[in-house]
């Protein structure tokens, strides 16, 4: 079943919470309502329920206006699924999904053997005919989700509404209940529209996005042109990094931090020697902190790589699967120059990235503080036949601090921009140096 809207407006008072919103929902259609709070998400879906009468404006079924709809009709036509699933507690779930029925039975009516059929097939579908006999208060969230659905379908409607149906639910039962409203779409060609705040689930879950915003759509179509990193700044007002699923190609959103630092802080350089997916969390840390943050020499497509890019840092980057030119590092050498402080990652040593710990040595040679990351000490680095293992006990032979934490990084950071001295560092509290390993 088709539906169509036509210039809906909805006010609650003075505020007005829908405005002109129109669209067309070919029959078939897996659609998701997203959009931040106080959009209009769920006032839409109760308009096209007809639980809320728009002030302007229509819905149409098919090309039948909703009002038109007799409500045992409408019943049989179109189920609500609303958040929180039904609070018939002290019901069984068997009695809860067979009150799906009443649209089909007169008033004193009972249930016909093909009624209780019907309720066995539904509780079969949404996988909850071992719980037919137990209280609806005895059931889980996702449990109960599903029983919601369980007596929507019992309807046997051709549209399926459902607000949030996810929220509150862990990540299993969310891909359980998403994976149940794509097999309904799919194999019995009923058309589904859900309010959904997870941009990724909607992505995964929906072939057909409305992004509103202030009562408005915002953007309407597939995923891929509708989550999109410019769609997403301009109505949630973040930055993010939105790239393809591995996977499956869909869009998949990722936070990017904003950064919030301190005056003190916009000027003070520090440049990390990364590689290998060894600093992604610890660049974005310094750049939410405030930091003048740089990084190298890093190849095109490390991740570290695609992090730095991410968050819009200065990088020296050289070619995939390239060992580091002169020129790389030289470039990456004038950086350590300018840098207040340089951190070397517990990135992977090879012959390819080896200059790296050559950077680190020009610092120490500048006196400009060098710490060394060790989270994991017993994990294996060096793969150079044991070059990479003698300049990292050289540098920490020669000033390089050993640092087996990132909090007490920041902390001994924190400190630096504060102006203490160099020597200082040595009673730093949470700052450790390994005297035993470097001899």
């Amino acid at each position: 079943m088709r539906i169509e809207a036509v210039n809906l407006k909805f006010a609650y008072g003075e505020k007005t919470v829908l405005d002109g919103v129109s669209f067309r929902l070919a029959a078939g259609s897996l659609c998701a309502l997203i959009g931040p709070n106080g959009s209009g998400k769920t006032t839409l879906l109760k308009i096209l329920s007809s639980v809320l009468k728009p002030a302007r404006g229509r819905v149409l079924l098919d090309g039948r206006p909703l009002g038109s709809f007799a409500p045992r009709e409408l019943a049989r036509t179109l189920a609500v699924v609303s958040q929180g699933g039904d609070a018939g507690y002290l019901f069984t779930v068997e009695e809860l999904v067979s009150m799906g029925r009443a649209p089909y039975l007169g008033r004193f009516q009972s249930e016909t053997a093909s009624d209780k059929e019907i309720v066995r097939q539904v509780l079969e579908l949404t996988g909850c005919l071992y719980l037919k006999d137990r209280l609806v208060s005895r059931l889980s969230g996702g449990e109960r989700q599903r029983v919601s659905i369980a007596r929507a379908l019992a309807q046997q409607p051709r549209v399926l509404l459902l607000d949030e149906p996810t929220s509150h639910l862990d990540i299993g039962y969310q891909r359980e209940i998403l994976d149940l409203l794509k097999q309904l779409n799919m194999a019995e060609g009923m058309t589904v529209v859900a309010v959904l705040h997870d941009l990724n689930l909607a992505s995964y879950f929906a072939g057909t996005l409305f992004l509103l915003n202030k009562g408005k759509i915002e953007a309407a179509g597939p995923p891929s042109e509708v989550v999109t990193a410019e769609h997403i700044a301009s109505v949630y007002r973040t930055g993010v990094l939105v790239t393809p699923h591995p996977v499956l190609g869909t869009p998949h959103v990722f936070l990017l931090p904003v950064q919030r630092g301190l005056n003190s802080r916009k000027n003070y350089r520090v440049h990390v020697l990364a590689g290998g997916g060894s600093a992604g969390e610890l660049l974005r840390d310094l750049a939410e902190a405030g930091y003048d943050v740089s990084a190298g020499v890093l190849n095109v497509g490390d991740s570290d790589w695609e992090a730095a890019r991410a968050l819009g840092l200065p990088v020296v980057e050289e070619a995939p699967f390239s060992p580091i030119s002169p020129a790389r590092h030289a470039e990456n050498l004038s950086l350590v120059r300018e840098a207040k402080a340089v951190i070397l990652a517990e990135a992977p040593v090879g012959h390819g990235n080896i200059l790296n710990l050559q950077a680190a040595t020009e610092a120490l040679r500048g006196n400009t503080p060098l710490f060394i990351m060790e989270e994991r000490p017993a994990r294996p680095r060096d793969f150079t036949g044991g070059e990479g293992e003698r300049l990292l006990r050289a540098l920490k032979q020669n000033g390089g601090r050993v640092i087996n934490e990132k909090a007490r990084l920041y902390r001994a950071l924190r400190e630096l921009n504060s102006g203490d001295q160099l020597n200082q560092l040595q009673n730093l509290p949470g700052l450790t140096v390994d005297q035993e390993r470097v001899v």
